[in-house]
């Protein structure tokens, strides 16, 4: 009897090697024995697992919910708290544990423990870490495999799934005019961001949300005392957690609403009747995003759109809280007279001799004021909607007509099965993608629990997938996916 030709590793290259990214490979790793898988990881940080959420260094810098509710693994919620335990980290920064008990240790701890994970995966060639940024992504003629460009190598795979990073915050363009000031911080998380910024000097943070209460707290521990202002549309802070956490209140999903208003008549009622029974308001919203998913889908795509243009913003600063301990120095430096957050719209700017002059309107208001800052901070969050303009290899395929923006400007539209939907309405079996760019499919899919479970998800179709592949039989197993 003639033996089977032997199978040849199926090439997985996932672009992006923050948590969406790390966690995807994890998973296919778990998911499959060595000899039949080969996972490339691009991404231009030393070590996959940190991304742009995971890998400061700033000691200000923590994880937005309690460690008992991180995990890589979703169906083990407490896979991060029992390594957080053991890892000492806690002994290290006693500051850590709330005084509820909950842990909200340094952002940069979660990606250690992401990074310890893969480790032995990267150890055994399963997983291979390709440093570079990904420049451009190309198909080949016939379809049946892809090659993603870097500086210095280029990968050729089967599959392909993006879970790039969010885009840098957009300038304002009541900014622009001071976007060479060395006052002006245009990316609040790079390297050195705040180290020019002196104990007395006077800062406007553009952006009221958790990058805003990031650098007021990192500021404060540097021990700058000079005021700050932080300036928004709405003039809305970021919520904190209960002193006491609650189990998740309400069911929006038995009988979801249909449109943007009902659902929020729908959280209005929940919110009353959770004041009547002493429950705090943090366990609706725990319930509005467990059940998210069901709530976006019973929503037609004009209610999506409402929904999103209407309520975002108020879901954002409830829905993404900051930890206590950050929460803390924002309470503590409002009551000393050195912090206040307004609304108001952005007029125009100027750059004075290292003044930064800026004028704003007030929200109901018709005056324009004009106010000069030592520095000002951009944190008006991520440009979603231009993902696909500011990404090379996202806008690489983009001009191929294979992914494009979901209708709702969030990321990439994608079919249910997590695949990109190309410009023809098709999706494209062999591109996936992963973690908040695909959440104009699936709603909430910007927190860590849920994009976890997205990116087990993705490892499982993909896993599906494999299985189908004309190419999996017959080649050289030992076939490498990268060349230089």
């Amino acid at each position: 009897m003639n033996a089977l030709p032997p199978a040849r590793r199926v090439r997985v290259a996932i672009v992006g090697g923050g948590f969406s990214g790390a966690a995807v490979a994890w998973h296919l790793a778990q998911m499959h024995r060595q000899e039949r898988i080969s996972i490339s990881v691009i991404e231009p940080r030393s070590f996959v697992g940190g991304g742009l959420a995971y890998s400061s260094e700033e000691p200000s810098y923590r994880v937005n919910v309690p460690a008992v509710r991180m995990s890589m693994a979703p169906d083990d919620p407490q896979h991060f708290a029992r390594w957080l335990t053991g890892s000492g980290e806690l002994e290290r920064d006693t500051d850590a544990i709330w005084k509820n008990g909950d842990a909200y240790p340094r952002r940069r701890v979660f990606g250690r423990y992401v990074a310890e994970h893969l480790a032995p995966h990267l150890g055994s060639g399963t997983v291979r870490h390709v440093e570079g940024p990904a420049t451009r992504v190309t198909r080949e003629a016939d379809g049946a495999g892809w090659t993603v460009h870097t500086p210095n190598a280029r990968v050729a795979a089967d599959i392909i799934v993006l879970a790039a990073t969010h885009p840098q915050p957009a300038i304002p363009a009541a900014l622009i005019h001071l976007s060479e000031a060395p006052g002006f911080i245009a990316d609040p998380y790079a390297a050195s961001a705040l180290a020019g910024i002196g104990p007395e000097a006077s800062v406007l943070i553009v952006g009221s949300g958790l990058t805003s209460a990031d650098m007021v707290a990192e500021l404060d521990r540097r021990g700058h005392r000079g005021r700050i202002l932080t300036l928004s549309r709405r003039g809305l802070r970021s919520r904190s957690h209960p002193d006491v956490r609650g189990e998740p209140f309400g069911d929006f999903a038995s009988t979801p609403a249909t449109t943007a208003l009902r659902l929020l008549e729908n959280i209005r009622a929940t919110l009353a009747a959770a004041h009547a029974a002493n429950v705090n308001w943090q366990s609706v919203f725990d319930q509005l995003r467990l059940q998210g998913p069901a709530l976006w889908s019973a929503l037609a795509p004009p209610e999506r759109a409402r929904l999103v243009r209407r309520l975002r913003v108020f879901w954002d600063v409830h829905r993404f809280r900051i930890a206590p301990q950050v929460a803390s120095v924002l309470d503590r430096r409002h009551a000393a007279g050195t912090f206040d957050t307004i609304a108001a719209r952005l007029v125009a700017s100027n750059d004075e001799d290292g003044s930064l002059a800026v004028s704003f309107q007030r929200r109901g208001q018709t005056r324009i004021e004009t106010a000069r800052f030592d520095a000002v901070i951009n944190t008006t969050g991520p440009a979603h909607g231009q993902a696909l303009q500011l990404n090379p290899a996202l806008n690489s395929l983009a001009e191929a007509g294979l992914i494009r923006t979901d209708q709702y400007g969030l990321g990439i539209e994608t079919s249910l099965d997590s695949r990109a939907v190309g410009g023809d309405g098709s999706a494209v079996t062999t591109l996936f993608v992963a973690g908040p760019l695909a959440r104009g499919t699936f709603g909430e899919l910007m927190g860590l629990p849920e994009v976890a479970r997205h990116a087990q998800t993705v490892a499982a179709e993909i896993a599906k997938l494999r299985e189908t592949l004309p190419s999996a039989e017959g080649a050289d197993a030992a076939q490498a996916p990268v060349m230089i």
